[in-house]
């Protein structure tokens, strides 16, 4: 098995209380006919994990970059990384929501719930993705959802990920290039999410950066794996000034603060505009701050306790059982609300139906996407149909393969096909950038990685 693997692994023009959707009078036919046809289940259910342990793996990483350790294809589930950051644009809805709003702030509401949205996918989620090679793409098209996607395999050490998305009708940019780095605490591994995503809606010329937060997978040696999400992001519209800091609380001792996001918006002279509040697993609201604070000194917040992690002594970090959905306060705004996952989605992998779609080989879609595309990985496609024997003999041949051409080409650099190694003009730090040209389908110089 290679020991070189990285392992890695998320009211003011607002709708009240419902999800805004997408106008299809203007999708072409073709695609109106595929709506509601994509697939709801995968090939094969999910495979055990009962006879395998990550200890014998991790025990002597404890504090370590999990940067070159090798890991089962056990502990995988049927997706590249590459398509799992495709997940972020799994509620475009909220993007072409902001398109739509004159005030800025309310822009900054709608975008502080994509934020918020485009790591609810990992809620439950707890196998890796596989590790993409280098050079290996992922394309997505939705034209019913109005948008395309393009991500490449940009670096292998230190491996990272560069997608960029836009809109069909010229509204709005998404791009960013994701650094996943983890380390190993001994009962828990810890994601940090490295890059900083982008988001531009070109009719109002705003420019809006933020990072992830960090992602937590506890139970790595003994008892059920469970995840949480915790630390600040601030999300900062370049254009005007506008700022929105999110706080994504850890559980706590007892668990309470699990899931939770507070936060506010403040305006470029540092007026807080609206508070920000709800899950990341279940729904995202706005509110005016005097009505918050009212509301809080009401005695509807209740007593926070001290945030800090399971006690080091247990044998296993207990699972904290979620104490409350989200108290709505009264004049709230409902910003997002999750969609719910299919009734078999613990049989596969804990999937969303987005998910579930991101795999499918459609009839000639070989024919059409990159032959460096993602859905044509042999061992990702063996393991979603079921055979774990197959998903692990191509896992190491590809792996065998990557490595004989990198020993080829040790005298000359790699370079890359659709994006390039630049300088984020928003942040002014070291970002890879879509050169453009994928989908002018033209993939003659596309490396043979599979």
């Amino acid at each position: 098995m290679n020991s070189e693997e990285e392992f890695y692994d998320a009211e003011t023009g607002l709708e009240s209380d419902d999800s805004y959707e997408v106008s299809f009078k203007d999708v072409p036919a073709t695609d109106a006919k595929h709506l509601g046809r994509r697939r709801k289940t995968l090939p094969s259910e999910m495979i055990s994990r009962n006879n395998f342990s990550l200890w014998s793996i991790l025990k002597k990483c404890i504090g370590m970059e999990l940067s070159k350790i090798a890991m089962p294809v056990e502990f995988n589930e049927p997706l590249s990384f590459l398509q799992r950051i495709s997940e972020y644009m799994e509620h475009t809805h909220l993007i072409h929501k902001a398109c739509t709003l004159s005030d800025s702030v309310d822009r900054l509401q709608v975008v502080a719930a994509f934020a918020v949205s485009a790591v609810a996918s990992q809620w439950e989620r707890t196998g890796k993705p596989f590790n993409p090679l280098l050079g290996e793409t992922y394309e997505l098209v939705r034209e019913d959802e109005g948008y395309r996607l393009i991500s490449e395999q940009v670096s292998h050490h230190p491996p990272v990920s560069a997608f960029h998305a836009q809109s069909l009708k010229h509204e709005f940019e998404f791009h960013g290039s994701i650094y996943p780095k983890l380390k190993f605490w001994g009962k828990s591994v810890e994601a940090e999410p490295k890059g900083t995503m982008t988001l531009e809606l070109l009719k109002h010329k705003d420019v809006f950066t933020w990072t992830n937060p960090v992602c937590c997978v506890h139970n790595i040696i003994l008892g059920k794996l469970w995840l949480e999400q915790y630390g600040v992001v601030e999300i900062v519209n370049h254009s005007t000034g506008d700022k929105c800091v999110l706080n994504f609380k850890s559980c706590g001792m007892f668990g309470k603060e699990l899931h939770k996001v507070e936060g506010y918006i403040q305006d470029v002279s540092k007026k807080k505009r609206c508070v920000i509040y709800g899950k990341w697993t279940e729904c995202i609201y706005s509110v005016d701050p005097k009505v918050y604070e009212a509301y809080r000194k009401s005695g509807g917040d209740p007593k926070k306790t001290k945030q800090e992690h399971s006690s080091a002594g247990q044998d296993a970090d207990e699972i904290p059982e979620v104490q409350e959905t989200v108290t709505v306060i009264p004049g709230s705004v409902l910003l997002w609300r999750i969609k719910q996952r299919p009734s078999h989605s613990a049989q596969m992998y804990n999937f969303t139906s987005f998910a579930m779609t991101l795999n499918e080989l459609e009839s000639g879609m070989e024919r059409l996407v990159a032959p460096t595309d993602s859905r044509l990985r042999p061992d990702i496609r063996a393991m979603e149909n079921g055979d774990i024997d197959a998903a692990s003999r191509e896992k190491e041949r590809l792996e065998e393969k990557q490595r004989a051409v990198r020993r080829e080409r040790s005298k000359s650099e790699w370079s890359t096909r659709w994006f390039q190694l630049g300088t984020n003009p928003h942040t002014e730090a070291e970002d890879w950038l879509y050169t453009g040209g994928y989908f002018d389908r033209n993939y003659r110089e596309c490396p043979n990685i599979y």
